[in-house]
């Protein structure tokens, strides 16, 4: 009996005929006019007020019943799913920090097999935070000002070599970011649940830690990226405690998701003058609210969780299922399994 693929999500023509040369036999499902319309290239989740016609969500449900795989959720159903689609047995994300959402529509108790997106966003998050840290290093938004004065005074600068960068999360992205803050010659500090017999060498950074020794590694940093997973163990791991302990002038860099940190710490950390600035490509809330105090803070970077997202991200994310439809078939173990509530981001 051929595998059924659902495509849940926009995808270019020319990756859904490569979905559909995968495996002998694939039986691929996908209408562009029954997915979310995209706002920008790989955009997974559509305008919040967009709907199918009932004769559409009639025709898209009547696909989850023959469906055997999905590529990506469809948000607005993903609660059903386990009765809509008695045939599913695995479902590839489009994203990497899919915890709490599985969680939260309960598919992480489903049987289901979900697969996330992990090292597909390593490159691209890796390169936002070298910007976040050369953004604060070099003073860009004193510059800004400075520029929009029309006034030109010498000063003397800061470098970012010989700075030392804690990375709380050394999975792909972690790593990515460790290989990058050593190419330009920061000191590495990698932050892992598990250290025990591995090389600080091998993951690019320059001594590993386990998240129990961060009161001795925060004060040592003049940076801090965070790029865990939000579980009931990271949720709220740097609050004002843990902002008290970085050095005076430290930037905070959250790439992660914003329950990691506690906000309202985080603005009284900045307003005081504790942290010299933060980077947020997260919030505790999506959008940050409009009367948020972080949006008007001369020492604060917003990008409104896009960091990971560039125009190669649709043709990776395919590449992965294809890798992932062959073991499928094959009866071999996916990539990127969420397995026992535990998200894997190596």
């Amino acid at each position: 009996m051929p595998v059924t693929v659902v495509i849940a999500t926009y995808l270019e023509p020319e990756l859904v005929a490569r979905i559909e040369g995968a495996l002998p036999g694939l039986r691929v499902l996908y209408d562009p006019a029954l997915v979310p319309p995209t706002r920008y290239i790989a955009d997974h989740t559509g305008p919040s007020d967009w709907s199918r016609t009932p004769a559409q969500e009639a025709r898209f449900r009547e696909w989850l019943g023959q469906a055997d795989v999905m590529f990506d959720f469809d948000r607005r159903l993903s609660a059903e799913l386990p009765k809509l689609a008695p045939r599913l047995r695995w479902i590839q994300s489009t994203s990497s920090g899919i915890g709490p959402f599985l969680r939260q529509t309960g598919l992480d108790r489903s049987g289901i097999a979900v697969t996330n997106a992990a090292g597909i966003h390593a490159v691209p998050l890796a390169e936002h935070a070298m910007l976040a840290m050369l953004y604060f290093c070099k003073e860009v938004p004193r510059l800004r000002a400075e520029q929009a004065a029309h006034r030109w005074e010498r000063y003397c600068g800061k470098q970012l070599r010989d700075q030392t960068v804690g990375v709380i999360g050394m999975g792909a992205v972690g790593r990515e970011i460790a290989h990058l803050s050593q190419s330009m010659g920061l000191r590495v500090l990698g932050i892992k649940r598990t250290v025990a017999g591995l090389e600080p060498a091998a993951l690019h950074a320059d001594e590993l830690f386990t998240p129990d020794e961060l009161p001795r590694v925060l004060p040592r940093c003049d940076y801090l990226i965070l790029m865990v997973p939000q579980s009931p163990d990271t949720e709220g791991m740097m609050g004002a405690r843990e902002l008290a302990l970085l050095p005076a002038g430290a930037v905070l860099i959250n790439l992660a998701r914003g329950a990691i940190v506690d906000q309202d710490a985080l603005v009284a950390a900045l307003r005081d003058g504790h942290l010299a600035g933060a980077a947020l490509d997260v919030a505790r809330r999506e959008p940050l609210e409009a009367d948020s105090p972080l949006w008007d803070m001369p020492n604060v970077l917003i990008s409104p969780h896009s960091a990971s997202t560039v125009e190669q991200e649709n043709a990776r994310l395919v590449d992965l299922f294809c890798r992932n439809l062959a073991r499928f078939a094959g009866g071999e173990p996916l990539l990127n399994l969420f397995t026992d509530g535990t998200e894997r981001l190596e």
